[in-house]
């Protein structure tokens, strides 16, 4: 692995090299070439829109691992990044050299692509009329005979190994995307604790559930909320910055969990479910526990409490020597009001 990587990063400085000598170059040309006559390319194309050929290989990926969910349909979805992004409205073109495919959008902004040779020849993007920082994309697989609010844990699978393949998750960062191509394909991402691809719910999240016949497990708080890590200096970079409080991580590299297992939300707007000695509000909470662990304010006023205390019973460290904790979770209104309360023991 250490090898691995030293072979990259001396492929960057290779590339970087080679980036400064052209710049340098192209530079010293246009000085000795005046004036500068403008050039009109037709169909020129955002190096960051989707690729069109990258969303094929996400529908082959589909099609050879279609057994995680073998009554299921794909499609892609076009998801807001920034909160003054509206959806209605946008349009969708497959552009490349010398085509141009339009793309049929459903009123839950889902859409599917059909094959075209021209199109995978000339190398075509997907383009929308929007800006592509303000727009982010999923793959999209729903099974029939799901409950109707719940999720299959094997689709959200099946929707990790598209989307990577597709290179759907939208980021700023530019300049390196091919190393993060390079580095993270989806048998890596898809299948490791580590992957952090995130999944969005509908609504705001206060918790997440995993059912498999008689075995039930709520998400810890960290599977949440982009793991509870995003700043406001991080957040643009994260494409789930206007949805931070319907993005959770659900467990699908864990294999001791079925395909069949369900995936249900305990959504912030639904009935409150508050303990009856939780405290009333943020200011009693403050008083009776101090300082929470972790705490994060959302655009809709919601904010959200963890504290950590030890286990009821002893448990042993985790691979990296933290020790593994219980935790409390407070939910709280736009007015301090304490709305929803959660216990969860490791």
């Amino acid at each position: 692995m250490k090898g691995r990587y030293t072979r990259v990063l001396a492929r960057c400085a290779r590339l970087m090299g080679a980036a400064v000598l052209l710049l340098c170059c192209t530079s010293a040309a246009q000085q000795a070439q005046q004036p500068i006559q403008s050039v009109t390319v037709p169909n020129t194309r955002d190096p960051v829109d989707k690729s069109y050929r990258k969303m094929v290989r996400g529908m082959d990926r589909y099609a050879r691992h279609i057994a995680l969910a073998p009554q299921s349909a794909l499609r892609f979805r076009l998801l807001p990044r920034l909160p003054t992004i509206n959806l209605e409205g946008v349009t969708l073109n497959v552009v490349g050299d010398h085509i141009t495919l339009p793309v049929a959008i459903a009123p839950d902004h889902t859409f599917t692509l059909e094959r075209n040779e021209q199109a995978l020849r000339e190398d075509a993007a997907l383009v929308a009329n929007r800006k592509t920082s303000s727009m982010t994309w999923r793959a999209q697989v729903i099974s029939s005979g799901v409950p109707p609010g719940m999720r299959r844990l094997g689709d959200l699978r099946l929707e990790c190994l598209v989307g990577v393949e597709a290179g759907l998750v939208s980021n700023n960062a530019r300049m390196f995307a091919w190393l993060s191509d390079l580095l993270a394909g989806p048998d890596q991402v898809c299948t490791s604790p580590d992957g952090n691809y995130l999944q969005f719910a509908e609504r705001p999240l206060f918790g997440v559930t995993l059912r498999s016949g008689e075995r039930v497990a709520v998400l810890p708080f960290r599977a949440l909320y982009a793991g509870g890590t995003q700043t406001p200096a991080t957040l643009p970079f994260c494409d789930c910055q206007v949805l931070l409080d319907r993005s959770y991580y659900a467990p699908v590299w864990d294999a001791s969990w079925p395909d069949d297992t369900l995936v249900e939300f305990d959504y912030m707007d639904e009935a409150p479910a508050v303990a009856p000695e939780a405290p009333p509000d943020s200011a009693a909470v403050l008083a009776r526990l101090g300082a929470p662990f972790k705490a994060i304010t959302f655009d809709s006023g919601y904010e959200v409490w963890q504290y950590q205390y030890p286990p009821a019973r002893r448990l042993p460290a985790t691979a990296d020597g933290t020790p593994q904790m219980a935790e409390l979770v407070l939910l709280f209104d736009s007015e301090g009001k304490t709305v929803k309360a959660r216990r969860r023991e490791p």
